[in-house]
């Protein structure tokens, strides 16, 4: 092979890597090359392999439950999660994700294991790529009227009567929902399946991105950093301003007097 310059190695591995053939042969031509910066190059981009390649077996993995129900010939199985069950303001909300067989959308895991770009990163792909997406909401006023366990299974509810295509089987975390479909309680199911996962980054971003926008309205309570969270900065604002519509007067502190 003639000797390529590094900028012209780093072009050809990446026409390579969108190619999908041909890596393997031309690190291994690399290899022979005795420069440092061939060596770097070489090094990181096996790396990166190795990244992929535990990516891949971790969301294969994911899949057990998914490729339990198709064997038993469900075709549209719906992952089911909330988020916002501990904070002392803002909704709970649920989503619903169905994605189709052979699917694939390295990273996917439990929400709270990944960080806030990874996230937004991920809900794109889940966006564009799954078959369907239902979001439920359940405002803090209905919380307080309900209860917040009620007030989770509504929002799952909600997002899966959103979904456009009908599911045939529902996945879902730690939870059954009065739905005339057959569903698995998958405990700490954000962690083994695909589509509880997924659906748990879907409501994760939803949830923070409504959050943040609260902030706007109500600045004082810094929403788009705690998400609702009683944090020491949100409680010291609801000692000075006191709650607002967005609060649950059922959670303490914020049904009490003191705060503080």
């Amino acid at each position: 092979m003639m000797k390529l310059t590094i900028k012209e190695i780093e072009k050809r591995l990446l026409e390579l890597k969108e190619s999908g053939g041909g890596l393997e042969s031309f690190l291994e031509e690399l290899g022979k090359d005795s420069r440092t910066g061939v060596k770097k190059i070489i090094s990181r981009h096996e790396k990166e392999l190795m990244s992929a390649q535990l990516l891949k077996e971790k969301y294969e993995e994911m899949l057990i439950f998914e490729l339990e129900w198709m064997n038993q010939g469900k075709s549209f199985i719906a992952g089911v999660d909330e988020v916002g069950r501990g904070p002392l303001a803002g909704p709970v909300v649920a989503a619903a994700v169905i994605l189709a067989p052979g699917t694939y959308i390295p990273g996917v895991n439990d929400s709270k294991m990944l960080g806030e770009q990874r996230r937004e990163e991920l809900y794109e792909k889940i966006m564009t790529q799954a078959v369907a997406v239902g979001i439920g909401l359940v405002a803090s006023s209905e919380i307080d009227q309900i209860n917040i366990y009620q007030a989770s299974k509504k929002a799952m509810v909600k997002a899966v009567k959103a979904l456009r295509k009908e599911p045939d089987h529902l996945l879902i975390d730690a939870m059954e929902i009065p739905l005339p479909v057959t569903q698995s309680k998958i405990i700490k199911g954000d962690a083994k399946s695909v589509s509880i996962a997924a659906a748990s980054i879907v409501a994760k971003v939803t949830r923070d991105r409504y959050m943040k926008e609260l902030h706007g309205k109500y600045p004082h309570y810094f929403f788009h950093k705690n998400m609702g969270y009683g944090t020491k900065e949100h409680l010291q604002a609801l000692e000075e301003h006191g709650p607002v519509d967005e609060h649950r007067r059922s959670f303490s502190p914020v049904g009490q007097g003191t705060l503080l």
